[in-house]
């Protein structure tokens, strides 16, 4: 480890599922994570994108120990949070949280709002009933919820309302990491926005750092540092939010970009359509997963799988980005679509 340590740090995590497509026939591997790297930094975002089924959501179970990784490494300040070891695992229940996507199924409708926020803290501290009222109507008063919402069921709120509870129960241990899993998605766009906005003061009122996955790129445009666009299960290009909305350099970000609504008609992109679909993560293609539908597919994209490369600070596993180097275009390409 190096003398500046990220506050969590993932090493070639992989996630591998074992599925039978048949009575007789032998188990096939589902590569559902397969290599991700990256270090969070404290009080920052790491925005995680891609479309469904590239392993985003598998990522934000491993970080938080929902499911065990198949391989790699997990950092929490430079402690090994996969050793099995008690106090490692205190160590990441507590610090690293989880915000799911959907607000109406990860409240238990048959708790009171009260008893879902003091649930964390009656498993994982020894305050007194009074102490963890007093805590839980404290995150409540952060969240924008009232003191008369203690004692409701989940039933009787909205979905924003519904997803500020879920945030409240995510900060009860006062956790320096929240995992939040398209947290937004399922609401009206009206409540969207409040729900950003309460997420941003949070982090800056308790310097929380986020792991924020999504597929929608406006939302991660409003509250990243820095964004990891994935691909059936590997990174295929990383850097600065500036670095990635501004000079997109993988086929693939360009044509997620170019597919984003913008109000302002000067940053619109050309839209890129991408032929073909998602290919089965039961068979992915021999070579760059992403080579059956990009418009700059060549001969050695369908034989090499390309691996990430660092370009001034910005990661790209794309052998047409690597030529484009090579022969000095580049720089011409920078934030060009």
């Amino acid at each position: 480890m190096s003398q500046h340590q990220p506050l969590l740090q993932a090493i070639e995590l992989k996630k591998y599922y074992s599925v039978k497509s048949g009575i007789f026939s032998p188990q096939q591997q589902v590569k559902s994570l397969d290599g991700v790297s990256f270090s969070l930094e404290k009080g920052k975002t790491l925005a995680v994108v891609g479309e469904s089924g590239c392993g985003k959501s598998t990522l934000g179970r491993l970080l938080t120990m929902i499911e065990l990784p198949t391989a790699g490494e997990l950092y929490y300040q430079g402690e090994n949070l996969l050793k099995h070891d008690p106090a490692a695992q205190k160590l990441r229940r507590q610090k690293i949280q989880i915000v799911f996507q959907n607000p109406y199924g990860s409240l238990n409708p048959r708790k009171k709002i009260g008893d879902i926020l003091e649930e964390p803290l009656l498993i994982n501290t020894t305050l007194s009933k009074a102490e963890r009222r007093e805590k839980a109507l404290a995150i409540m008063a952060k969240v924008g919820l009232r003191t008369e919402h203690y004692e409701r069921y989940p039933h009787m709120f909205s979905g924003g309302q519904r997803q500020r509870i879920a945030i409240a129960r995510g900060l009860m241990l006062n956790p320096d990491i929240v995992v939040a899993d398209e947290p937004v998605s399922a609401l009206d766009v009206s409540v969207r926005a409040q729900v950003l906005n309460l997420m941003m003061d949070l982090q800056q009122e308790m310097g929380l750092s986020y792991v924020f996955i999504s597929h929608d790129l406006s939302v991660v445009e409003h509250i990243a540092d820095e964004v990891m666009v994935m691909y059936l299960g590997r990174c295929v290009e990383q850097g600065s939010k500036t670095q990635i909305f501004n000079h997109p350099q993988h086929p693939y970000t360009q044509a997620l970009l170019s597919a984003t609504p913008r109000l302002n008609p000067d940053a619109r992109r050309e839209r890129i359509k991408l032929t073909g679909e998602l290919p089965s993560p039961l068979n992915p293609p021999q070579g760059c997963a992403f080579n059956a539908r990009c418009p700059r597919a060549f001969d050695t994209c369908f034989e090499v799988k390309p691996s990430l490369k660092d370009y001034n600070g910005q990661l790209i596993a794309c052998f047409a980005v690597d030529r484009d180097r090579e022969n000095g275009v580049g720089a011409q390409l920078e934030g060009t679509i």
